[in-house]
């Protein structure tokens, strides 16, 4: 199986698993909801992740809203997910920043014999 992102269908491929017409996929493109891969020759190439996205936006079309609300959806869920990664990275270094202190503290921590710990007391304090 190629791989997510590796542009291997052909437009008509490509229209056919996201169940459109290719021209719809020219559309598409021009309005700057897809960008498929080209070849050296020129000819559009697409990707599992292409086709996908096509299917998201077939779903959106289909609930009534027009490719400038579709490329708006789009825009924001790949901003969310986006924001979500990172909450993510930043969620994992405060974790190990939290660890790494614990793990100073436990350093400075020096196991102390009871006999050792003196109470200080006012009343010996005045002998001398």
């Amino acid at each position: 199986m190629p791989e997510f992102t590796q542009a291997v269908y052909v437009i008509s491929v490509a229209a056919e698993l996201a169940g459109v017409h290719p021209q719809t996929l020219r559309i598409y493109e021009r309005k700057g909801l897809l960008n498929p891969n080209r070849t050296s020759g020129g000819s559009r190439r697409y990707s599992q992740a292409d086709i996908e996205l096509l299917l998201r936006i077939q779903e959106l079309t289909s609930e009534g809203h027009n490719l400038v609300g579709v490329q708006r959806v789009i825009e924001l869920e790949m901003r969310i997910a986006q924001l979500e990664r990172e909450l993510q990275a930043t969620r994992a270094a405060a974790a190990d920043a939290v660890a790494d202190t614990h793990r100073h503290y436990r350093r400075d921590l020096v196991p102390v014999p009871d006999s050792a710990v003196v109470l200080y007391s006012e009343a010996r304090r005045r002998r001398r």
